[in-house]
């Protein structure tokens, strides 16, 4: 496990003698913000193995029956922490971060590794790229020459995505990315939003980056899609998505982070084309949206599954939606008077709860409650280490581009050509003996990595 450093160390111990162990906060001290996040920090790492030896880096405990958690978290938690150590100056985390990261690239530096095709989806290896693309405008430092570079892997992944065989041939939702990359799982034919607003998240960023209008024309074609399609409705309500042929049968249900996704992206196209009224409009409405529906009384709240059963997945959306409204008011610093109270009451719900644990400060998930709820897991920890760094987002220094200090190196023509579905050599009459247990294996494998998705 990565070691405090001794200055942070001393630090922490003060405000730890403070509380006798419990997180404790002045949401008013930046300082005091800091040494809180650090605590957070701390014991999110304290779920994550892939450091120790045997273990895989990268990735979280999982997927299930394994461990609560799927490939795509591994990759979300290590931006998490790229925002964390952005916000703080704390970089004692980085060897972790870049082994972490570099390790699940895969064999075309793509992050798509061989391991995880059986549960692959256009999200997934998204939340991997945002990372990767989050690295790359927060000036983290650069892979060696001989390792894939940030830029380029957020660009491989973005190419891949934009590719035909990724996406809805014809009919009325042409175009649309699917949500699973192969035709073999559970969920190719529903077009969800999160894998289409990841799409258009990763092309505003890389068309306010590198200053390429192609990215911005890529990014707006697919918010125009998603508006189209009805996931986004006239009272800016963000849906979850709806199945093939039509696209018709819209699931309801609404989470944070796909509105939040949303409006992040637009927040980057509106900085990118120097305050342009459409995309202002876009921030504005989903700004306003978002608050009502994701922050009832200022504190944040999923209600598609809270306070019932959310899983394991939805229990992370409430840090990344903080941060997101954390760069929308860089972006957009006229947000900051309608967002930022919000989040100072939510992050004080927050860290009201972080009461669990033998050190007395594990965070739950359930913040309106204002008492721990027993329910402890990388993303409660994720979720308020995100409420409190969103809290120095305003005085953080904007992401970087190419111009602006940025040192990443790109590639434009990042990706794999390969075929989606991989070609095997002829079958023999002895591999046909066991096709029928691995093909079982994997239909049950999906089912249940799914079922939750199928339900509208």
């Amino acid at each position: 496990m990565v070691r405090l450093s001794t200055p942070l160390l001393a630090a922490l111990s003060l405000v730890a003698d403070k509380v006798h162990g419990a997180l404790d906060v002045n949401l008013d001290d930046p300082e005091s913000i800091k040494k809180a996040a650090a605590l957070v920090a701390e014991d999110l790492l304290t779920f994550y193995h892939g450091d120790e030896p045997g273990m895989v880096p990268g990735i979280l405990p999982g997927p299930p029956p394994d461990g609560d958690y799927y490939w795509w978290q591994g990759g979300a938690m290590w931006g998490t922490l790229l925002d964390y150590r952005h916000h703080t100056g704390d970089k004692q985390f980085d060897d972790t971060i870049s082994e972490a990261m570099l390790f699940q690239v895969g064999p075309n530096a793509d992050f798509m590794p061989p391991n995880w095709t059986a549960s692959m989806g256009n999200d997934d290896q998204a939340f991997w790229a945002l990372s990767a693309m989050l690295a790359t405008e927060v000036g983290y430092t650069d892979p060696p020459e001989d390792q894939p570079q940030w830029l380029s892997l957020a660009q491989a992944v973005f190419n891949e995505q934009t590719h035909e065989d990724r996406r809805v041939p014809s009919g009325n939702c042409e175009w649309g990315l699917r949500w699973q990359v192969y035709p073999s799982n559970n969920g190719y034919n529903y077009i969800n939003t999160i894998a289409n607003a990841c799409y258009f998240n990763i092309g505003a960023r890389l068309a306010r980056y590198t200053a390429n209008s192609t990215y911005a024309d890529l990014a707006t074609k697919t918010w125009d899609l998603v508006e189209k399609l009805g996931y986004i409705s006239d009272k800016w309500d963000v849906y979850d998505g709806a199945h093939l042929p039509d696209c018709t049968d819209i699931n309801k249900a609404q989470f944070s982070y796909n509105a939040a996704m949303l409006l992040q992206g637009a927040a980057f196209l509106y900085n990118y084309t120097e305050g342009e009224q459409i995309w202002k409009d876009r921030i504005d409405n989903l700004v306003d949206r978002t608050l009502e529906i994701f922050f009832p009384g200022d504190i944040a709240f999923e209600p598609s599954c809270e306070p019932g059963n959310c899983n394991a997945d939805m229990e992370s959306f409430k840090g990344y939606t903080a941060r997101w409204l954390g760069t929308t008011m860089q972006l957009a610093p006229y947000t900051r008077d309608k967002i930022y109270p919000v989040l100072k009451t939510s992050a004080q719900a927050a860290v009201k709860q972080c009461t669990g644990g033998d050190n007395g400060r594990f965070c739950g998930f359930h913040w309106t409650t204002g008492t721990f709820d027993g329910e402890i897991g990388a993303g409660q920890q994720m979720n308020v280490l995100g409420a409190l760094i969103s809290l120095l987002s305003p005085d953080v220094a904007a992401p970087l581009t190419n111009s602006t200090g940025g040192t990443s190196v790109g590639n434009v023509n990042a990706g794999s050509d390969e075929p989606l579905v991989p070609t095997f050599a002829p079958i023999t009459g002895g591999d046909k003996a066991g096709a029928g247990i691995i093909t079982a294996l994997l239909v049950a494998g999906s089912l249940s990595a799914f079922a939750w998705m199928s339900i509208d």
